[in-house]
């Protein structure tokens, strides 16, 4: 069964709250510039990795599907598997998005003692739910998928700006791990690790759930508030990541179009 870590200490939910799964990123500190400079070089081998990884999650969900869909949940070993890949995932793209300075290991376990940290919520699933898991996750997926490809549209002025400041504004990390903890709440949902439907992309505020799983420790994230500009940022990326896929629509358009049409027609 999916564990939550202890690294940030056990903060029980509000009777009836829907537990949706959590993200912990320590608030923005100093960054050495040499490791901001190399971080996507440095992080090749764990691109590599998962990689393979997702090959073999290609295979392993449609028999946690199966098996969910006659028990009701997720048999503990497939969701050992899930939970640990999507934890991976995870760290990676924290690391890469610069909300983390530290390396991540080279493990599917969770990675206690690491700054980035998952909290998921095992509990029964909705046959009904898990039957038609793929058409419901369609909306939240395109929405995370455009505010995604709208960060790394802006990504070369990101990693400039930390590269210089040696430090992430935070603004600008208030909406990446936003944009982050979204992706990570979309894939548990597709993997069958939580009934709770993605939501929340611009934050915790005005949810009066808001204050779950707060804790006095390092987290910046839990809840998360974005601020105004970071809101902003929100907004930008995800009109960038619109743009990029109409701009790929019509661009692809013309040439489909063109080799439709008969030659001497």
């Amino acid at each position: 069964m999916a564990a939550s870590s202890p690294h940030y200490g056990a903060v029980p939910l509000i009777p009836g709250a829907e537990p949706l799964p959590e993200l912990d990123i320590p608030a923005p500190g100093r960054q050495h510039r040499l490791t901001v400079l190399l971080r996507l070089l440095m992080l090749l081998p764990h691109a590599f990795l998962l990689a393979l990884l997702s090959v073999a999650t290609v295979l392993v969900l449609p028999v946690a599907w199966c098996a969910t869909l006659l028990l009701g949940r997720v048999p503990d070993p497939l969701e050992r598997w899930l939970a640990g890949y999507l934890g991976y995932e995870t760290r990676l793209n924290a690391a890469a998005m610069l909300l983390t300075d530290r390396y991540p290991p080279f493990e599917l376990s969770p990675a206690y003692g690491y700054p980035v940290q998952l909290r998921l919520h095992s509990s029964a699933l909705n046959r009904l739910a898990v039957l038609f898991r793929l058409v419901l996750v369609v909306p939240s997926a395109v929405l995370g998928a455009l505010a995604m490809a709208g960060w790394w549209a802006v990504s070369f002025l990101s990693w400039l700006v930390v590269l210089v400041l040696g430090r992430m504004p935070l603004p600008l990390f208030e909406a990446s791990a936003a944009v982050l903890r979204y992706r990570m709440r979309v894939a548990a949902y597709l993997l069958l690790l939580t009934s709770s439907y993605p939501k929340r992309l611009f934050g915790d505020q005005g949810s009066v759930d808001s204050v779950i799983g707060t804790v006095s420790g390092p987290s910046a994230t839990r809840p998360l508030f974005v601020g105004g500009t970071g809101k902003v940022l929100l907004g930008a990326f995800l009109v960038l990541g619109l743009l990029g896929w109409a701009g790929n629509a019509v661009r692809y358009e013309p040439a489909s179009v063109e080799a439709s049409v008969p030659a001497g027609g």
